[in-house]
């Protein structure tokens, strides 16, 4: 049986990388096999693709090499990680997917929005999420969580406020689109509450015995 294919989106600071240990958890608590992954990276390739994208020191990165950067990590982490982990029936969490080119290259950057998607249906195979929970979370609380947890903000989170504002109405806009994948959550609860939210909504649709 192949493994269920589970992904986490949001703006900056919705907690995807807290969700992603605690969902995980769930499972292995459940003696059931998971996999964790993120975007971009997940892989050797991945990882210094990344390095590239978020480097606050990087400067006149054009939109459409974003694009194809962000798809290549994409298609070395399905190839690599993704698609062998769902064959052998593991059940796959990852941070970011499709979604987030979307909405960061097309809705914020205002890129063209068919292109993203012809590029990344080449880059993951046509592979879709079997469910995607949309951590939502207003702007003023994304910037007021990113400022708590210290450090330098990466390249994406440096971008201003109109770019992050337009990247969560392209975020609720796809699960206005596709809401029989998507499952909205406050991102505002505890992360306890958020988890157990996921936990509910995954055995309702999905007949999974989590604890």
């Amino acid at each position: 049986m192949k493994g269920l294919f589970i992904t986490l989106e949001g703006p900056e600071g919705a907690g995807k990388s807290t969700q992603l240990k605690q969902l995980s958890q769930r499972f292995k608590a459940s003696d059931i096999p998971v996999l964790t992954t993120r975007e971009p990276g997940g892989t050797m390739i991945g990882d210094r693709i990344r390095e590239l994208l978020l480097d606050p020191a990087i400067s006149g990165m054009t939109l459409r090499t974003e694009i194809l950067l962000y798809a290549a990590s994409r298609a070395q982490l399905v190839n690599q990680v993704i698609h062998p982990a769902l064959e052998k029936g593991i059940t796959v969490i990852c941070d970011r997917y499709v979604d987030s080119s979307l909405v960061y290259q097309a809705f914020g950057a205002s890129g063209n929005l068919d292109e993203v998607l012809q590029v990344n249906k080449m880059a993951t195979g046509g592979l879709i999420p079997d469910r995607t929970y949309l951590l939502d979370l207003p702007l003023e609380e994304g910037y007021r969580r990113l400022k708590g947890r210290g450090g330098h903000m990466d390249r994406m989170e440096m971008k201003g406020e109109t770019f992050h504002r337009q990247v969560r109405e392209g975020f609720l806009h796809l699960a206005h689109q596709e809401p029989d994948r998507f499952c909205l959550i406050d991102a505002r609860l505890s992360a306890d509450q958020v988890c157990n939210q996921m936990v509910q909504d995954l055995k309702r649709r999905f007949a999974i015995n989590l604890r």
